[in-house]
């Protein structure tokens, strides 16, 4: 994986202004390095990965700005360019504390990785970028994972990217409390440009799927709807499949997780489940199926089957998960109307945030323009409708 490199265009112009910024909020001295971590869009397997089903998320050319310099004593400072509070947190002090704010998830990162290098400096940190926060395109894995790779580089820890997926992982778990499966720290760290990566969630196998981009754009429709509130429901859809898993797991010896759960053996038993938690192993388990369904057709080039895959977890996750939003069905109903996008549905955990639109390439334009204006109608203010290109990983880029 490339990790770093000169790098041209509208990546390594942000990143200068980001430069500039860092210098204004922590003064003279030496130039920050600075680095970049892309978001990602996930186009199937929804809410699977803490399921221990198959994923297949794409890494996007959105993401966080890192600038970063050393210090010469044992504190690091932490800003951003969207918040008007900075953190100071101390390497010579007790163990972190959660704070219940955007700094949590890269002191996660730093409070795990200080004890490998104990007479590490301090630092200062800025961070930024163009990846909307609360859309449902991983920005917290997008800061969790590039934190680890600066720390990594600065202090000299000599990480593989995959101890930094680890890292990530543990950070958002342990420490910011967000019971979250491996799919996002995956999907930023183990990033390729013009590829899917296909991630089995169960035994954590994973392999890169072409995505042929002269014949498909990826869209991605931001409804503006925010899911900072959203956190608990998340973690109750975790504790519902978990708990479904349970109910089920006696009728299958040797099942580890819902993923294993047969479809047969949930239809004999659902009347002894709670209704509620059927519906969610409903999805779940005919999720895995539509799953390795759309990987089968990706691999022989037939978008059409992949994008009607989509399109049917869509409404999955709409009437069995209940976590899309009037907002989000609009977005999909629009997508679907318009004869140009081959699938679409609600990315992320839902509740809000963004649906990604897997479009007919020559007709991108013509399908931007007719999603905002249904969206338009129907709410009275236009969505954020972008297109997107893939995008190799978190990565050092020098200036």
């Amino acid at each position: 994986m490339v990790e770093q490199e000169v790098e041209t265009g509208p990546a390594r112009e942000l990143l200068a202004r980001h430069a500039q910024a860092f210098s204004v909020v922590f003064g003279a001295g030496a130039a920050p390095r600075t680095f970049f971590s892309p978001g990602r869009v996930n186009l199937m397997g929804a809410h699977l990965d803490y399921s221990g089903g198959p994923v297949m998320p794409a890494a996007i050319d959105r993401g966080t700005f890192f600038a970063a310099r050393l210090r010469s004593d044992r504190r690091v400072l932490c800003a951003s360019s969207t918040e008007r509070d900075a953190f100071e947190l101390d390497l010579d002090g007790p163990a972190f504390q959660r704070r219940g704010r955007w700094v949590d998830y890269p002191a996660g990162v730093i409070e795990l990785l200080r004890s490998l290098a104990p007479d590490a400096p301090g630092l200062e940190l800025y961070f930024g970028g163009n990846l909307p926060v609360g859309a449902g395109l991983s920005s917290s894995a997008s800061i969790c994972v590039g934190t680890a790779l600066v720390i990594d580089r600065l202090w000299h820890l000599s990480l593989t990217p995959m101890q930094r997926v680890e890292a990530a992982l543990r950070a958002e778990r342990e420490f910011v409390g967000v019971h979250c499966g491996i799919m996002d720290p995956y999907a930023v760290g183990l990033a390729r440009p013009h590829r899917i990566l296909w991630l089995d969630c169960k035994d954590r196998t994973s392999a890169h799927l072409p995505l042929d981009s002269s014949r498909v754009a990826v869209g991605v429709a931001d409804t503006g709807v925010r899911r900072e509130l959203a956190q608990g429901a998340f973690n109750e859809r975790v504790a519902q499949a978990a708990a479904a898993f349970r109910e089920l797991a006696p009728a299958v010896p040797g099942a580890t997780c819902l993923r294993d759960i047969p479809v047969e053996v949930l239809e004999a038993r659902r009347r002894d489940l709670d209704p509620t938690l059927a519906r969610r192993a409903e999805h779940v388990v005919r999720e895995v199926a539509r799953t390795f369904r759309a990987r089968d057709a990706l691999a022989r080039g037939d978008l059409p089957s992949f994008g009607a895959a989509m399109f049917e977890a869509h409404a999955s996750l709409r009437d069995l998960y209940d976590v899309s939003c009037a907002e989000l069905d609009v977005l999909v109903d629009a997508a679907a109307e318009s004869g140009r996008v081959f699938g679409s549905r609600l990315t992320g955990a839902g509740f809000g945030g963004c649906v990604v639109m897997l479009i007919d390439e020559p007709h991108a334009a013509e399908v931007v323009e007719l999603v905002g204006r249904r969206f338009a109608a129907r709410f009275g203010r236009r969505p954020s409708v972008e297109i997107f290109g893939t995008d190799r990983g978190p990565r050092e880029i020098t200036l």
